[in-house]
């Protein structure tokens, strides 16, 4: 480096000088910068982690995932052109979701996930899905479009009846 600075993001005493700041000043210590999706808080305190051990990476992408697009609004077809939109239906929702933690590859539509991992109730992640309809629980909490109007977003509490649909997984989780 021209300056012979370490890149450690502390600004000291030799920082100020290469920068021609003269005099005492305080030393400033990197940030330590952490990001928690606004639903990983609600995760954690909905619902005890679904299995012993930390939350598995492809969740934790899922929640992140999910948390961007919670507020944008109820489109239909949103999320199947692209999985960039201005807003997204039930399936595009669940579509996306899912391509953010890394577990499929292009959208599909609902009737496309009742066929989706494997059957039954997974762990971390079920989708509930019918021919007109789909929505997802990831570690507890739901992931569903039909409550979005009154909540303001996708992330609702539990209680939605599963009567009616297909339950599914992804493989693992």
């Amino acid at each position: 480096m021209r300056h012979h600075l370490d890149g450690d993001g502390v600004v000291d005493a030799a920082t100020w000088a290469a920068l021609g700041v003269r005099g005492r000043h305080p030393v400033l210590h990197a940030a330590q910068l952490t990001y928690a999706p606004p639903a990983a808080a609600s995760l954690a305190a909905a619902a005890p982690p679904p299995a012993a051990g930390p939350i598995p990476t492809p969740i934790l992408m899922a929640v992140a995932a999910a948390d961007r697009i919670a507020r944008l609004p109820y489109v239909w077809g949103g999320g199947h052109a692209s999985w960039n939109s201005a807003g997204y239906d039930c399936s595009g929702s669940v579509s996306y979701v899912l391509h953010g933690a890394g577990l499929l590859s292009s959208p599909e539509d609902s009737g496309q996930l009742e066929t989706y991992g494997a059957a039954g109730p997974g762990r971390w992640i079920t989708i509930y899905a019918n021919a007109t309809h789909v929505f997802m629980v990831i570690g507890g909490l739901r992931f569903d479009t039909s409550g979005q109007k009154a909540a303001g977003t996708r992330w609702q509490l539990p209680g939605k009846t599963p009567a009616g649909y297909v339950v599914r997984h992804p493989i693992g989780l």
